[in-house]
């Protein structure tokens, strides 16, 4: 690539193991995507605070550090890509990525390194591992010597189904240089308090930033409370309750229903969770959308001036879908889709259609497609093969309809039934506008633009063909 590197089979590091992806480091930062879509990591060059090489079994890992203190491990680099992106990154970033060493010795003493949201633990000078302080729920005081981490356990299906770690202590004596104390505050407390200070956890059960009560939630089905804590969002309902970590949020989609009391908001997961043999990827909340609410914020005056000042007021009052999605982007960092450009034939965001057997509404989205309510369907733009438009021959009312359909690279097909045909215009125009590759009415041949596929359309069965082309 002349504006970077691209791999396509890197690996991204976690607690619950790891993920296979393609790698992209341009000149603008770095981009990741798992294999098969889903979870993806954006990098700007202007949020990288440091980065680091480190030779691990069978390859290279790069340590990817941001000003927001979080910390991406990448594995799967050659001895030749290390050399090639060194110098890319001298040349376009304008830093060169430190060198660090892995400890093998099997030694299990050392120094304890708290920076951004990592803990390093070094035997020497080598790394011997890393803890990600945002995986940490608790941690608690076992005696005067030992402090104890407890590791977030949630219902998604990556925790479910992989080895996880649960929890660790570390012994430090009162001996310890690096972590000074007295009698009434032994070294271990001082370690304690510095990795609370900056996981953002407590010494118990983490109480609740925000709750909304009774909030009607589609998929899966039912009225749950849902609870916003600093690093996951609780779901509590009279049969299920469901615990997610925000690492597990990919994107959160805010979408009005037009001319309809109510508004959409879709928390996006992987992995999933699970409800007996059901996986839900999307979480799809409806919301009344002229209700308004008033809130505080319940977290301590200190964690918030240091951590959320610049992300959320301490007191929110308007619209309930409005706060509920405000507050949770200040907590998670998840990046928020609203509608974009398209309007309907009524100025709404989406059209009416069915998919297999459900009724709902399509959004035609900037980067995507999204099929509401049931079943949540989310395809990419950068996904689709092609898309077709069909026409309805039938006599009587199917001629005032059309379907949709939307093929994928994988040769997925999903089939959009029942399209008011006064949306024809608006959505093939849509379409066209992306780059989409348009297959003709029943051949195999690409569209030159929408006249050649309205004017294919049978003028004796369309009542609305001189409105369309106007």
């Amino acid at each position: 690539m002349a504006d970077g590197h691209l791999f396509n089979s890197i690996s991204l590091g976690g607690r619950g193991g790891t993920n296979p992806g393609q790698l992209k480091v341009h000149s603008g930062g770095v981009i990741w995507k798992k294999q098969g879509g889903g979870k993806a990591v954006e990098v700007d060059k202007s949020d990288l605070l440091g980065l680091t090489w480190m030779k691990v079994p069978r390859s290279n890992q790069l340590g990817v550090r941001t000003k927001d203190g979080l910390h991406y491990k990448f594995t799967g680099f050659r001895d030749q890509d290390v050399a090639s992106l060194t110098a890319f990154f001298q040349s376009n970033f304008g830093t060169t990525p430190e060198e660090k060493q892995l400890s093998v010795s099997g030694k299990n003493w050392g120094e304890v390194d708290l920076n951004g949201n990592t803990l390093t633990f070094l035997v020497g000078s080598k790394q011997a591992f890393e803890i990600s302080l945002a995986d940490v729920a608790q941690t608690q005081l076992q005696g005067k010597n030992d402090v104890m981490l407890e590791f977030h356990v949630d219902d998604t299906t990556g925790a479910n189904e992989k080895d996880s770690l649960m929890e660790i202590s570390f012994h430090i004596p009162n001996s310890n240089t690096q972590f000074v104390g007295d009698e009434s505050r032994p070294s271990a407390q001082v370690v304690r308090d510095k990795i609370v200070s900056m996981a953002d956890v407590g010494a118990g059960g983490e109480e609740a930033v925000v709750t909304f009560d009774g909030i009607a939630i589609l998929t899966p089905r039912g009225r749950y409370n849902v609870e916003l804590h600093l690093s996951f969002l609780r779901l509590q309902g009279q049969a299920n309750d469901f615990k997610i970590q925000y690492s597990s949020v990919v994107r959160v989609f805010w979408l009005p229903k037009y001319n309809q009391p109510h508004t959409f908001v879709v928390v996006t997961l992987d992995p999933p969770i699970r409800k007996g043999q059901t996986l839900y990827p999307h979480i799809v909340m409806q919301f009344e959308t002229d209700a308004v609410i008033d809130t505080t914020l319940s977290m301590s005056e200190e964690l918030y001036n240091t951590k959320y000042k610049d992300r959320l007021e301490p007191e929110h009052k308007g619209l309930i879908h409005e706060i509920f999605v405000t507050i949770l982007r200040g907590l998670s960092g998840a990046k928020v889709t609203k509608p974009g450009k398209f309007r309907s034939s009524q100025d709404g965001y989406a059209v009416k259609s069915s998919l297999k057997a459900e009724d709902g509404v399509l959004y035609p989205l900037e980067k995507s497609f999204f099929f509401l309510p049931k079943p949540p369907t989310l395809i990419l733009h950068e996904e689709i093969d092609y898309v077709e438009f069909e026409r309805h021959t039938a006599g009587g009312s199917n001629m005032h309809y059309f379907d949709l359909l939307i093929r994928l690279k994988t040769e997925q097909e999903h089939l959009f039934r029942n399209i008011q045909r006064n949306e024809y215009h608006n959505l093939f125009s849509f379409v066209n506008d992306k780059g989409l590759k348009i297959m003709n009415l029943g051949t195999d041949q690409t569209t030159e633009g929408v006249a050649s596929v309205i004017n294919d359309i049978d003028d004796a069965v369309d009542p609305h063909l001189e409105r369309i082309k106007e």
